[in-house]
């Protein structure tokens, strides 16, 4: 199967009750699908439920900014969302919501295969990793699962939000940037 074939699998999902509260289309995710490093966020907003496109709002357009500060072109990694469809009001995905998702994603991580997953913000870090972690404690410490780097951090919107936390989100993105040259750097080599 392809990202192709993924979106026309799932164009028209109705496995959960966000298809019927106001999405106008599934947002699968978008960049390159050969890319080492994917980012995961929460689910789309109103912009990317209108576009059909993952960060493209307010959050999107500061995630932008800080992967260019941190010399990550964007169309050369893969940015998706733990849900494919835009919560009511933006609000943070419901638990039953993330899992009726979570098998595409892992469908995109099996057709993908990153070496590094950012998790941008707490859905994803619970859906992910730990229902009970919080994005206060793990934040910026890589996690290795099964051979895959996992970073959590902030969420561009929490950073719209809380302008004083973009110090400790630009430090994870440090860490991000090194090891994501790092990994391609070895690529280079092989």
């Amino acid at each position: 199967m392809s990202l192709v074939e993924l979106y026309e699998k799932y164009c028209q999902c109705q496995m959960c009750p966000l298809h019927a509260q106001g999405r106008s289309q599934v947002v699968i995710g978008e960049g390159n699908p050969s890319s080492p490093l994917m980012l995961v966020g929460e689910g789309p907003g109103a912009d990317e439920d209108r576009l059909g496109r993952p960060f493209v709002g307010k959050a999107g357009q500061l995630l932008s900014r800080m992967l260019e500060a941190a010399e990550i072109p964007r169309e050369e990694i893969y940015i998706t969302n733990i849900v494919k469809c835009r919560p009511p009001g933006n609000r943070t995905p419901e638990p039953e919501e993330m899992s009726a998702c979570i098998h595409i994603l892992r469908q995109q991580f099996q057709l993908i295969r990153p070496k590094l997953i950012v998790l941008l913000g707490s859905a994803p870090t619970r859906a992910i990793l730990d229902p009970k972690a919080r994005i206060t404690q793990v934040r910026g410490r890589w996690i290795e699962r099964k051979g895959v780097h996992f970073m959590p951090t902030l969420h561009p919107a929490y950073l719209l939000r809380n302008p004083s936390a973009k110090k400790d989100a630009w430090s994870d993105f440090q860490q991000i940037r090194d090891a994501y040259h790092m990994l391609l750097q070895g690529d280079e080599n092989r």
